[in-house]
């Protein structure tokens, strides 16, 4: 299959599939030369509207899911913004691995590439030698100048004009004077070299989710203090719960933008435990982002947008009225915390159905309410991974150590309880099908109190090594 679309005077491929490249047909050519080398080839009208929608509704798609940030790129591609994002989806390596299985299953051949630029990541993506290429932090040059020309994205005048002074290559551009090759190729060729190296910034205009509710402030002078900025930020705020209060939604994440009188922007963002609208609490939250500002000359503009939302009905207020006793809400005080340490460091532990000791706890939503714990004595403090032990004595096959060594300091047991056995779980792993710890509860001579099992039922070789591991303490 080629699609031909008309270029100036004549009908020319715009597209051709991998089948009708292998055939001889590429872009650019002639659509009569394309029809007298394949006679049965299955020519169709190009749609460029139709692929400007498809390409926008995927960008939509970006801002919703991946990136705030994200915008068609002038040809056939999309742009991604993903600093202070990337992390949320494993990082770059694989968010990229994701977005390519994305596009498989929608049946799209993709190309990706990452790097410090737009500029860069653009030619890259369509010059590069591979399908995802991921460029080390300031090694933007040295990816991009084995890439020919037209990676730039020059005029055709500026690509005749490059071919007629012998320029191939970006290599070839980098040791020339920007005098003297502005004058060959013009002043936007020198430009656009300037944004594929980051000499020159290049704004990303993202493609706006109307969905999204959004609070916009310009200013009238710029502002470079906390004081103003916080002004700006309860204006803001007001002015968005009003547009959340008439949806009925409360924000759970929001998202500052101030724009720098040079162009830049600054960027910070905040999360709740639970949606709301209530502008104190919310302008405590970001002002503890104020420091992470850096209003350099002055800034200009500011955008405060809600990207997460969720539905938030009136408050029942009968029991208070009433008098009843209410438990306090740990909303607020979480969402100070973890604007302070970082929303992975507030966490709940929750109760797993598993009776291997480190499977049957995980972390949960610090507010949430877990389930029930089951009735089994478990220490204070349970070791993520057990811990080996040495020098142990004890009576097989069912008996409590009498003395074992541990992180160098030999414990001497006055008392212990045991065995409790727990038999691996056979359907996760071959390996766990016989396997067997029997812990112990002991106490040694100085009233530590310690949680310690043995691999194996100590009659039977594949049950276990018969080794020793300490996995919790009590106290």
């Amino acid at each position: 299959m080629a699609l031909v679309g008309k270029v100036g005077r004549r009908e020319e491929v715009v597209a051709a599939c991998s089948a009708a490249a292998a055939l001889g047909i590429h872009v650019g050519m002639a659509a009569t030369h394309a029809r007298a080398m394949v006679s049965d080839l299955d020519f169709r009208p190009s749609d460029p509207a139709a692929d400007i929608a498809l390409l926008d509704r995927l960008a939509l798609l970006a801002v919703r899911r991946w990136s705030p940030i994200a915008a068609i790129t002038p040809s056939d591609g999309l742009w991604i913004d993903l600093a202070g994002c990337d992390h949320l989806h494993g990082g770059e390596e694989r968010f990229c691995r994701r977005l390519l299985a994305f596009f498989r299953r929608a049946g799209f051949t993709a190309r990706l590439a990452v790097a410090d630029t737009p500029g860069a990541a653009h030619a890259l993506a369509r010059f590069g030698g591979s399908d995802l290429i991921r460029v080390d932090p300031r090694g933007t040059a040295q990816a991009i100048a084995p890439l020919p020309i037209a990676a730039l994205r020059l005029t055709p005048s500026a690509l005749s004009a490059a071919r007629k002074f012998g320029f191939e290559r970006i290599a070839d551009l980098l040791p020339v004077a920007r005098g003297p090759l502005a004058r060959r190729l013009g002043l936007p060729a020198i430009t656009r070299l300037d944004q594929a190296l980051g000499a020159v910034a290049e704004p990303i205009t993202p493609r706006e989710d109307r969905q999204v509710p959004i609070a916009e402030r310009r200013l009238m002078e710029p502002i470079g203090t906390a004081e103003a900025i916080e002004q700006v930020m309860g204006d803001l705020l007001r002015d968005l719960t009003d547009v959340l209060r008439e949806q009925g939604l409360g924000a759970r994440s929001l998202r500052l933008t101030g724009l720098r009188v040079d162009g830049s922007e600054q960027v910070v963002a905040i999360g709740t435990s639970r949606p709301t609208r209530e502008v104190p609490h919310l302008l405590r939250l970001l002002k503890l982002r104020i420091e992470r500002i850096d209003p350099g000359m002055g800034l200009e503009q500011f955008w405060l947008a809600a990207p997460h939302t969720e539905p938030l009905d009136a408050v029942d207020l009968g029991a208070v009225l009433a008098g009843e006793t209410r438990a306090r809400d740990p909303a607020r005080l979480v969402d100070v915390i973890a604007g302070r340490i970082g929303p992975r460091s507030v966490f709940r532990l929750a109760p797993v159905e598993s009776h291997v000791p480190e499977r049957a706890v995980t972390r949960s939503d610090p507010i949430g309410v877990p389930g029930n714990w089951p009735s089994w004595q478990r220490p204070i403090r349970l070791f993520a991974r057990p811990e080996p032990l040495s020098r142990v004595m004890a009576l097989l096959p069912d008996q409590p150590p009498r003395r074992f060594e541990w992180r160098g300091t030999i414990h001497k047991v006055v008392g212990g309880d045991g065995p409790e056995r727990i038999h691996g779980e056979w359907w996760r792993r071959d390996a766990e099908i016989w396997a067997v710890r029997d812990y112990y509860r002991v106490e040694d001579e100085e009233g530590g109190r310690f949680w310690v099992f043995r691999r194996g039922d100590g009659f039977e070789d594949d049950t276990g090594d018969m080794s020793w591991w300490m996995h919790g303490v009590f106290a």
